[in-house]
């Protein structure tokens, strides 16, 4: 299993087989490094101009071919037991869903950064034992309660309640 700099477990083999496509492609398969960092890395900026900017694996490329890629998570659900992220608005607390990384582009081999979501409880399985981000996973009862404390907290906010009814109940 791959592991952190650290030397924890990340909970996968190989973390391109569950990447997903690059943050850099465009809709059109263009490479949006290409046509926004040219000054990061001029001669592959270069190559892409050439091409008009296509991208050289393409949607359903082999993605360790190009120096660029990197497929990061929006971390609105665990991948792992499905549990979705609730945010308040202003509130601070710590998030359900985490952004979990596979690899983490630090140079070398493994250069391209990599991350799923997971909900902080099984984030911690993955990191402390052999837990796997694609095991048959039911969420932790911890994250279905906090899950559900923060619905009701959204319910609650918004709620129509008349002003005449919110200042007279203050007195």
């Amino acid at each position: 299993m791959e592991r952190t700099p650290d030397g924890t477990p990340v909970g996968v083999d190989d973390p391109y087989a569950v990447a997903g496509v690059c943050d850099h492609l465009t809709d059109d398969g263009r490479c949006r490094f290409a046509l926004t960092r040219a000054g990061d890395d001029p001669e592959f900026a270069a190559d892409r101009r050439g091409d008009g900017y296509d991208c050289h694996v393409g949607a359903d490329g082999e993605w360790r071919a190009c120096p660029h890629y990197r497929s990061t998570t929006d971390a609105k659900a665990c991948v792992r037991c499905g549990v979705a992220d609730v945010r308040l608005a202003h509130d601070d607390s710590r998030p359900l869903v985490e952004e979990h990384h596979l690899s983490y582009g630090g140079g070398g081999d493994d250069s391209h950064e990599i991350t799923v979501g997971l909900c902080r409880w099984c984030h911690a399985k993955v990191h402390e034992s052999i837990a796997r981000i694609d095991d048959d996973a039911r969420p932790d009862p911890e994250a279905i309660a906090e899950r559900e404390r923060r619905r009701e907290t959204q319910r609650s906010a918004s709620a129509f309640e008349t002003a005449s009814k919110r200042y007279d109940s203050e007195e």
